[in-house]
């Protein structure tokens, strides 16, 4: 049912000067300082929160269940593909390998278009049908320009796409068929942004810019919203909603984040959440001026003129004023700015894949690089409840992820002669390949841990992997098959790590079987010298989700 609200009220405020303007097509930014990012302002003293929450719970999913902090008046005005509402997925193998128990990860993959930008594609589309826009401008490195055109087309507007060369050829293929006019840049983002500028001034069409930067925060606020409505269904049996402790996003101007994070403070001031999460925000290394600036100390990045990534979506080397608001959620709420590098971001979204079952971008890739680093360097604490934002699906970046052994050919056809092995071959086949069998023992109480250590080493070679989840059955596992190897954590029930490890080097028949500890705990000084040369290799949880884990482990069987 379409709702028209003739009481509400939307002002958009300068987040420097604080001059306010009323909401309309001809805001391109402050009109008394210039200022660029504008934010929404609503009068909500009319509306009581707890028939608001209570009224929620009987509203389908989507974004716009939340339409009275939305900057538009009639529901009827609204261009919608069935965005939001995605699912808030608590990760297992991967969060185990971690060593976290409460890392979830908010499934923007599953929007219209493949990407967390149809948020900020239905807000600003919508509001622009409402201002009676019927022609629009857009720069963009890929998912905005998609999730633009296809809402444009639903809503007949023409759309300009332009696109920077190092985008995706599918990327600008996308926004092509539904419709857009893609424009391909020879230069960079931000070259691309000011030759789009100058065309929609020309043409006298509307260009993107300051309902931009309002869509964009407008719509990522949903985000916080879904998130903490989600987290207290989980956690809290649905009494209450709740925030968690830390929000990561792959960043490349940051409109997602302060979104994010301008959701979280109007909760906050409505009573909903009685604190704020702190923010992990993680650039690619080959363009990072964020990351660079908040290592430096300095709330103003110095412009990167020369991005070094092949990740287009990640490739703003001015993040402007965006960074100076990051910067200071920052200080106030508790975070930190990380980068990582291509190799890992694809070594990332590898791991994600074969753990937790999900194919994402390489912008997500770059989160998850972030979110190892920062677990690793103890940012992150086991207890934490941490949400990662998922941003899209994955693009065709085969190249960097897959070597190129990624797949196996049989040829069946008729003109190919399979090859007659005599009977004594083939046995002595077999028997070659027993003697080379490697058998590995994984004591571990974590399933999904284990699980995920097994697949990985059976996913390399033909070894045997046997597991046990305390070290009482370890111990009888080892002694019955006689491994060449043992993976062991030292915090189980029962007989612990520990113990374990004391018994093996005590009995003739195990002391000589080498053994790896793969640990969340802190070790103090007195326990390292109790594992002092009875180990072989010491890894923290988190260690085995890189390429260097498994080579640890075979490097012990060679």
């Amino acid at each position: 049912m379409a709702i028209l609200d003739n009481t509400k009220q939307i002002e958009l405020e300068c987040i420097y000067c604080h001059t306010r303007v009323s909401f309309d097509k001809n805001i391109s930014g402050c009109p008394k300082c210039g200022e660029n990012i504008l934010e929404a302002r609503y009068d909500l003293s009319e509306l009581v929160v707890d028939g608001w929450l209570a009224s929620l719970k009987q509203r389908k999913a989507g974004l716009w269940r939340y339409h009275e902090v939305l900057p538009i008046y009639d529901t009827q005005n609204v261009v919608s593909l069935g965005e939001g509402g995605t699912p808030l997925i608590k990760s297992k193998a991967l969060a185990a390998s971690l060593g976290l128990n409460n890392l979830y990860i908010k499934d923007e993959r599953q929007g219209p278009t493949g990407s967390f930008k149809d948020r900020q594609a239905t807000v600003a589309i919508s509001a622009l049908r409402e201002m009676g826009v019927d022609e629009l401008v857009v720069a963009s490195t890929g998912n905005v320009a998609i999730a633009y055109a296809a809402y444009c087309a639903r809503a007949g507007i023409k759309l300009w796409a332009f696109f920077p060369s190092l985008a995706p050829g599918d990327k600008m293929r996308e926004a092509a068929v539904y419709g857009a006019e893609v424009i391909k840049i020879t230069g960079t983002y931000d070259q691309t942004k000011e030759l789009a500028a100058r065309f929609a001034k020309t043409k006298g069409v509307f260009l993107d810019k300051g309902i931009k930067s309002v869509a964009a925060i407008e719509a990522m606020k949903t985000m916080a919203y879904e998130i903490a409505e989600q987290l207290g269904n989980e956690l809290e049996g649905g009494q209450r909603w709740r925030s968690p402790d830390w929000f990561l996003q792959g960043v490349s101007g940051g409109m997602g984040p302060i979104g994010v994070g301008k959701g979280f403070r109007e909760m906050v001031d409505f009573g909903i959440l009685d604190k704020m999460p702190s923010m992990g925000i993680i650039q690619s290394t080959g363009c990072a001026p964020m990351v660079e600036a908040f290592g430096r100390g300095q709330r103003i990045a110095t412009p990167n003129e020369n991005p070094q990534t092949i990740i287009a979506t990640l490739a703003t080397g001015n993040p402007g004023r965006a960074y100076e608001l990051l910067y200071d959620y920052v200080e106030q709420f508790g975070g930190t700015f990380i980068s990582a590098t291509d190799e890992e971001a694809f070594n990332a979204i590898r791991v994600l894949a074969r753990s937790d079952g999900m194919s994402v971008e390489p912008a997500t890739g770059v989160t998850f690089a972030g979110l190892f680093k920062m677990v690793r360097a103890g940012i992150i604490k086991p207890d934490d409840v941490v949400v990662v934002n998922c941003s899209g699906h994955t693009m065709p970046v085969e190249t960097q992820i897959l070597d190129e052994q990624w797949q196996r050919s049989v040829d069946l056809s008729q003109n190919s002669k399979a090859p007659v092995l005599p009977e004594e071959g083939l046995l002595s086949a077999l028997e070659q390949m027993e003697s080379t069998v490697k058998r590995i023992v994984i004591v571990e109480d974590n399933q999904d841990a284990a699980r995920l250590i097994s697949r990985i080493l059976q996913a390399r070679g033909g070894y045997e992997v046997y597991t046990a989840n305390e070290g009482g059955e370890g111990i009888s596992i080892i002694r019955s098959v006689r491994p060449d190897l043992v993976v062991t954590d030292l915090m189980m029930p029962g007989i612990d790590g520990f113990t374990l490890i004391d018994a093996m080097k005590s009995d003739e028949m195990m002391n000589h079987i080498p053994i790896v500890v793969v640990t969340a705990k802190e070790l103090t000084v007195k326990e390292r010298a109790r594992l002092s040369g009875q180990i072989d290799l010491l890894l923290q949880k988190g260690s085995f989700i890189d390429e260097e884990f498994v080579e640890s482990l075979i490097s012990r069987l060679d």
